[in-house]
């Protein structure tokens, strides 16, 4: 994609616009801190849509699996090895009936295993199976793909999106902007 919008209508990052992308360029400290609730609204915008429109994985994994998404993200959690049903509904942010009920379907179709735990006979173990660990890792391989848009930029976009990102996944500061 060779034009400096992101399918929203509005400039992506690394654009060649007014500057909005890098850093609103030529205005006052004042009038940037003011504009920078609408920038950032702006730039979530564009990585929402990225992410959950432009190409839907969820419903790509939904379909290539035959299930929900959230009894796909139960076998994903899964895959860093056995829960306790306790472990697991806290891991989904759901109830304990949800969990059960979601268990149940994952275990009659073969992709998990509960059984007793051994110190604790009143607690239960989910287990992937052989089918439910290539099923999450079917998943995982069609959620880990880069979007086309994103494969479409140039070394220098990536490389200034990376380092971005990496800004990114550092922790923020506690407590409102501009403190």
């Amino acid at each position: 994609m060779n034009d400096s919008t992101n399918g929203t209508g509005h400039e992506a990052a690394g654009g060649t616009g007014d500057g909005a992308a890098t850093g609103l360029t030529g205005r006052t400290p004042a009038t940037a801190a003011a504009a920078a609730p609408e920038a950032a609204a702006r730039v979530w915008a564009a990585m929402s849509f990225l992410v959950l429109k432009q190409e839907n994985r969820r419903s790509e994994v939904e379909e290539a699996l035959g299930m929900s998404f959230f009894r796909v993200k139960a076998l994903r959690r899964l895959l860093t090895g056995p829960l306790t049903m306790r472990e697991l509904t806290a891991s989904l942010s759901t109830d304990k009936p949800y969990t059960t009920l979601v268990v149940d379907e994952l275990e009659r179709r073969g992709f998990v295993e509960r059984n007793v735990h051994p110190d604790d006979r009143r607690s239960k173990i989910v287990t992937l199976t052989a089918a439910g660990t290539a099923a999450a890792e079917q998943a995982e391989h069609i959620l880990s793909r880069p979007p086309h848009t994103l494969l479409a930029l140039g070394p220098e976009d990536l490389a200034a999106l990376d380092r971005v990102m990496a800004k990114l996944r550092s922790p923020a500061p506690q407590g409102p902007p501009g403190r």
